[in-house]
């Protein structure tokens, strides 16, 4: 079977029909050159248009996602500020306990509070030391600040302390201007005072005045400080007024101290039972 290519002259009416077609549509672009920029200038407005929404959309999800960074840089900063804070209020704590037991003629030994009860009546504290360290009932707790109560309970490395924010708590104490005595108790009503009683209302007392032990009843060394004085209220019927006291420690806050190895004198205990064994 031959195959028959087609000749030029076969072709020549097709080859006018599409010059003619390319031809007219020259003609028709170059005539309506002016249409065709004002399609281009109405397609990319209405593009634009379309645009500005979604732009603000990738806007709005970049911004979130910033915001969520930064609140979370925000509370690792909170919290390093925050430990920063506790070491650097920890550590001026420990330089005061340091200078007082350099300073202090007592033995002190050193202790971390571990335990608080101090939202009762009979409030308490514990700290890691007991029998195996040496620490025996009786024996006061102090602070870089003043006194902090009295061991009532020992066990092997563990004692419980009696805070002045007990109302079974006595501390023997005096002002220390005019040396008057009394004797320094918790009524269970405010937290931020004690009192001091049996103080003759004659005895003078000025509003800031220290408050110490007096070691009279050999159950504190003296001069531990206990507290300022805040104002007095005379006694109904009795001689005396009542000193109302600011303590120097913070009990909610503290969280070391030292127990003071102080033992009584026994000799002064026998001495006033037998005193009293004279009026039986």
């Amino acid at each position: 079977m031959r195959f028959r290519l087609p000749r030029i002259t076969d072709a020549k009416d097709h080859l006018i029909t599409a010059a003619l077609l390319v031809l007219s549509l020259i003609l028709m672009v170059g005539r309506h050159q002016g249409g065709i920029d004002n399609l281009r200038k109405v397609s990319i407005t209405l593009f634009s248009y379309l645009e500005e929404p979604l732009s603000n959309i990738r806007v709005y999800r970049q911004a979130l996602k910033t915001n969520t960074y930064l609140r979370k840089q925000n509370i690792l900063l909170l919290d390093e500020l925050s430990r920063l804070r506790a070491a650097g209020q920890e550590n001026a704590e420990l330089r005061e306990l340091l200078q007082l037991k350099n300073e202090s003629e007592l033995q002190l030994y050193p202790v971390h509070i571990v335990g608080k009860e101090l939202n009762k009546i009979n409030n308490s504290i514990t700290v890691d030391a007991g029998t195996r360290q040496g620490i025996e009932t009786g024996m006061p707790m102090v602070s870089a600040d003043g006194l902090v109560g009295r061991v009532i309970v020992t066990a092997q490395n563990y004692s419980q302390v009696m805070p002045f924010y007990n109302t079974l708590f006595r501390a023997s104490a005096k002002l220390q201007q005019s040396g008057a005595y009394g004797i320094v108790s918790w009524n269970g009503k405010s937290i931020n005072e004690l009192v001091l009683n049996f103080v003759p209302q004659t005895v003078p007392v000025d509003s800031g005045e220290v408050v110490v032990t007096s070691g009279y009843s050999n159950q504190f060394p003296p001069d531990i400080p206990i507290g300022s004085v805040i104002r007095t209220e005379p006694e109904e019927g009795r001689e005396t007024q009542k000193i109302f006291l600011k303590p120097f420690v913070d009990l909610y806050t503290i969280a070391e101290g030292f127990v003071v190895k102080f033992t009584p004198d026994t000799t002064i205990q026998q001495l006033n039972q037998e005193y009293q064994q004279q009026f039986e």
